[in-house]
């Protein structure tokens, strides 16, 4: 049903290694959400790309997770929170969120171009873009970070000694989370519809390895937008040639 947006060798050269961390997580589950919202146990693939979009993100690539380590053990904890009832004349309301508490991952990403621009072949230069990639990513992202929710702030940087790194679940071998959202795929120059993907989680010693959204077992489409998607669009951005001159002209002042 959803077809590949782009060729799997069009990746930029060198995976990243990103140390993600916080204090509380909501990746919610969307069989709780609207109620009381209930958190899934790890990251979806789709929040993972959120986080990488908040570090850095320009629309010549797209983000691809591609493994995660839960280096702490996955806890949880209650809330009562109270929210306006928009249902019940905006009556005051308790609802209980289920968190994730004290959360500690490890991410490897990659970039891939984007199918969809392009007019932005100019500015596929691997190099500039890891360069401008890591200096976000030193000051901990160019937007904030957030694990699910606004309220769940998440911090990042660049792993000193990730080979040292051990997840709490070394050893537990095959490990089965069930079903779990995945991702969306948004219309694009070749499909009309607003897809949503499913599949099936499995840690395996504290690694969830991520297949790409083309390649979940399940999608289900959610409506069809009728809309033209124009393949000349003129892009209002910065090339990443400019970005990169200005990146070391403010070192050279620093």
């Amino acid at each position: 049903m959803t077809a590949s947006r782009a060729n799997p060798n069009d990746y930029v050269l060198h995976p990243f290694e990103i140390e993600i961390w916080g204090k509380n997580a909501l990746f919610c589950d969307p069989l709780s959400k609207g109620g009381e919202q209930q958190t899934y146990p790890v990251p979806t693939y789709q929040a993972l790309v959120g986080i990488l979009e908040s570090i850095y993100w320009k629309p010549t690539f797209e983000w691809i997770p591609l493994k995660i380590t839960v280096i702490n053990r996955i806890r949880t904890e209650t809330r009562g929170i109270l929210r306006r009832n928009l249902r019940q004349d905006q009556k005051m309301d308790r609802s209980y969120f289920t968190y994730l508490r004290n959360v500690h991952y490890m991410l490897t990403a990659q970039m891939r171009w984007n199918a969809d621009a392009p007019k932005l072949v100019d500015d596929r230069n691997p190099v500039k873009h890891q360069a401008i990639f890591r200096r976000a990513l030193e000051r901990g992202g160019r937007r904030d970070i957030f694990l699910g929710l606004r309220e769940c702030q998440g911090f990042v940087k660049a792993p000193t000694e990730f080979s040292t790194i051990v997840s709490a679940y070394d050893g537990y071998g095959r490990q089965d989370l069930g079903q779990m959202y995945h991702s969306f795929t948004y219309p694009s120059q070749d499909n009309d519809n607003l897809i949503v993907n499913l599949w099936d989680t499995v840690m395996t010693n504290g690694v969830i390895t991520f297949c790409l959204p083309e390649e979940t077992p399940y999608h289900q489409v959610i409506r069809q937008v009728n809309q033209q998607i124009d393949a000349d669009h003129k892009y209002r951005v910065t090339s990443v040639a400019d970005e990169f001159a200005a990146m070391i002209k403010g070192a050279r002042h620093q």
